[in-house]
């Protein structure tokens, strides 16, 4: 069974009025999640935009569209390969774990059993 991977915006900044427009986008906040079944792993991140004159503006709009033009800008302008083999190999870690960890207990004794009333 291969990854299934999902984008989510978090959240964007942006300055409230710049060149010529409103809520010019120049930060995203953004999580990447690969899962399999039980499996999954997240990368959470911030990629920086710069304004560029010479492309289109598109104005923000709370919908789903403009969350596509979001992802497409992630996209084109991460390692988003690389970000797939950095989720794979996690996932894989958790299916075949190499490290545990190991708690001391012997200063935490456990609690003594419930004695139970027989009536």
């Amino acid at each position: 069974m291969a990854l299934a991977y999902k984008w989510t915006v978090n959240q964007l900044n942006a300055k409230i009025h710049a060149e010529g427009h409103d809520n010019v986008v120049y930060n995203i906040h953004y999580s990447y999640t690969g899962s399999e079944g039980k499996y999954s792993y997240t990368l959470i991140g911030t990629m920086y935009l710069e304004y560029d004159p010479n492309t289109p503006f598109i104005p923000w709009a709370d919908d789903q569209d403009f969350e596509n033009v979001v992802i497409g800008w992630l996209e084109k302008g991460l390692d988003v390969v690389e970000m797939q083999k950095q989720i794979q190999s996690q996932v894989d870690l958790e299916k075949n774990p190499v490290d545990e960890d190991l708690y001391f207990t012997f200063n935490n004794p456990p609690a003594p059993p419930v004695e139970e009333n027989e009536e």
